[in-house]
């Protein structure tokens, strides 16, 4: 984080790192903005997209970039954007394509794209913490990107397997866990304390990843798309019925950091 002087100001030296910081982010995020213009352009030419998707997909990326900036001062004293949150961000714009196409007409070529770009976002997610190790750049920023990236995945994608009709509205429920967890914590900031690293959760995330996109493709349809998601979705809130066990165990100590 920032340091700051005695009256609360961040430092002269900091506001300029943070600049330089958001310099590269910009650097990181104008290619992306490019290639989303491209990508929704093709889409909407192949594709009887509406005259709005390619807007809805620079809109859903200009707001998400820009949340990503105000958060960037938990990335110094790193200097630089970093390969691992270029990735991300690369991440972050094909979920915004994503989420432009809810609401679209629901055929197969649309849902086979959504399949493919969808897959190639859940697998460069196993890019990011590798890259950062090997060049030093860790931080709280990246983490909480990496993790909110992949909450946002998962919501776009339940809203798409209803927007399809591979299951109801139940599913959007594996999209807003993790919201509503958020926003538990402020009646209960025991919700707040850091959680261990855990292999129970991340297998949970990727399961639900996973199992949407499988529901998305062509190929399978309702009921088996019923019950993969039903599935997928128990599998989630047992995970998250966890944590908050554990927490709820631990809720009389000191909250020494937030989730």
């Amino acid at each position: 984080m920032l340091t700051r002087s005695p009256s609360g100001e961040a430092s002269a030296a900091d506001a300029w790192q943070l600049a330089s910081l958001r310099r590269d982010a910009w650097r990181a995020a104008l290619p992306c903005f490019l290639l989303l213009a491209a990508i929704a352009v093709l889409l909407a030419l192949l594709g009887a997209l509406g005259p709005w998707f390619h807007f809805k997909t620079l809109l859903a990326f200009a707001a998400a970039f820009a949340l990503v900036l105000w958060s960037l001062g938990a990335h110094a004293p790193n200097g630089r954007f970093g390969a691992a949150n270029r990735v991300t961000l690369a991440r972050l714009a094909m979920i915004c394509v994503l989420a432009a196409a809810i609401g679209e007409r629901a055929d197969e070529r649309l849902a086979w794209t959504c399949v493919a770009l969808a897959a190639i976002a859940a697998l460069l997610d196993a890019l990011d913490g590798p890259l950062a190790r090997r060049g030093g750049l860790t931080s709280a920023f990246g983490a909480r990107f990496d993790m909110e990236t992949d909450a946002l995945l998962v919501l776009v994608l339940s809203l798409l397997v209803l927007h399809f009709g591979k299951a109801g509205a139940w599913i959007v429920a594996a999209g807003l866990m993790r919201y509503v967890f958020l926003l538990a914590a402020r009646p209960w900031p025991w919700l707040a304390r850091t959680l261990p690293p855990s292999l129970r959760r991340k297998t949970a995330c990727v399961v639900q990843i996973c199992a949407l996109i499988a529901c998305l493709a062509p190929a399978v349809a309702p009921p088996w798309s019923h019950a993969l998601a039903a599935a997928s979705l128990a599998l989630l809130a047992a995970s998250f019925a966890i944590d908050i066990a554990w927490l709820m165990r631990r809720r009389h100590l000191h909250l020494e950091t937030l989730r």
